[in-house]
């Protein structure tokens, strides 16, 4: 009885194969040094776009003030005094206003039809404060102290 065994030759073993299957602590540091820069300037937007967002909803909070004071100041004629402070809660913010009475003296068209000494300039500043930072807001108008 004769047995026959087949040897089967091996083939040789792909080195290069084995060594693309993983990372190498070149690629390893390459990586986290990308990523050591990219993760802070990633954040640092976020907070920007976030403190952009806090301050653009506190300016229209400070411009509704600062309508309401002009406002009040007109329809009441209460533009006697050339400063008024005061304070105001919108929420759970704080607004402080100052309103200046002052008189207007810039150039005009056809000055004989307008008594620029009755011309007065009310501006009404809003200052608030938005994570950690103060911010204003202006608003002017024009009122005509002779006009009852």
């Amino acid at each position: 009885m004769k047995f026959r065994t087949k040897i089967k030759k091996r083939l040789p073993v792909d080195r290069t194969r084995t060594r693309a299957a993983g990372f190498t602590l070149a690629e390893v540091l390459a990586a986290l040094a990308v990523m050591a820069i990219v993760i802070p300037v990633a954040i640092h937007g976020l907070q920007v776009a976030n403190l952009a967002g806090v301050v653009a909803q506190r300016k229209a909070l400070a411009v509704r003030v600062g309508e309401r004071v002009l406002t009040e100041a007109v329809v009441a004629r209460q533009w006697n005094q050339p400063v008024q402070n005061g304070t105001e809660q919108q929420g759970p913010y704080q607004f402080n206003w100052t309103m200046h009475n002052d008189t207007w003296n810039q150039n005009v068209v056809s000055p004989s039809a307008i008594n620029l000494s009755a011309l007065h300039q009310l501006s009404v500043e809003v200052t608030f404060a938005a994570q950690n930072k103060n911010y204003s807001v202006r608003l002017s108008t024009l009122v005509n102290t002779l006009q009852q």
